[in-house]
């Protein structure tokens, strides 16, 4: 028997039941009652159950990386109303600035347009892509 013969027979094996032909009713009936007298005799498995899951921290640690409080260059400063401040914050903060005075171009919703605060923030630049955001911001941590 060749090994792929081999693993077709374990394949098939379980499906043999489902082709053979079907019993007499009287045959079926009592092969029922014998495996459900079966059952009776041997005591009954506890059904497994999961573990519940693990409840999720609400507040992980929000101590480094962006979350992690430090001095800002006094030009974000000025903008941001503190001295100190951390990167999510500050970006939070920005467009919030950028939302209130409606500094997104219209038709490239992707485009902030700067106004002089801003300006002073993102190199004199007067459009800004959103994605630079974070780039810039980078050198007014120190």
């Amino acid at each position: 028997m060749s090994s792929s013969s081999a693993a077709a027979a374990r394949v098939f094996k379980g499906c043999r039941a489902l082709f053979a032909p079907a019993k007499a009713a009287s045959t079926s009936a009592s092969a029922s009652a014998a495996t459900t007298k079966k059952k009776a005799d041997t005591p009954a498995k506890k059904p497994r159950t999961k573990s519940p899951p693990k409840p999720r921290e609400s507040n992980p640690n929000r101590n480094s990386g962006i979350f992690k409080v430090g001095p800002v260059s006094p030009a974000l400063a000025s903008l941001l109303g503190a001295t100190e401040s951390s990167r999510a914050d500050s970006v939070r903060q920005i467009w919030s600035y950028i939302k209130t005075h409606n500094l997104q171009n219209p038709q490239n919703k992707r485009e902030i347009i700067c106004d002089a605060k801003l300006k002073a923030i993102f190199d004199g630049k007067d459009v800004v892509g959103f994605l630079e955001i974070g780039k810039l911001l980078t050198r007014h941590f120190v």
